[in-house]
């Protein structure tokens, strides 16, 4: 299990979206992704079925805790 609290860091994310199950946050101040270790583009957490679509092609670390998904987007990842 990912250790990530949002609170310690919210003060460095800005909030996008919050449907009371998920929340979207931008990632202001270089955030390091909890998965890869770089920073992270958006923060996306559910604790419910949720349909996520990108408007534009990104990489994506998944994690969890006993509560939510968390899924952090990367742009700029190169196909491998």
């Amino acid at each position: 299990m990912t250790t990530f609290d949002e609170h310690a860091v919210r003060h460095r994310l800005k909030l996008l979206t919050d449907t009371g199950n998920a929340v979207l946050y931008e990632n202001r101040e270089g955030v390091d992704c909890p998965v890869c270790g770089d920073p992270f583009d958006e923060f996306y957490a559910t604790s419910d079925a949720e349909s996520f679509r990108p408007s534009r092609p990104v990489g994506f670390c998944v994690a969890h805790t006993d509560e939510r998904l968390l899924l952090f987007t990367h742009e700029g990842v190169e196909e491998g």
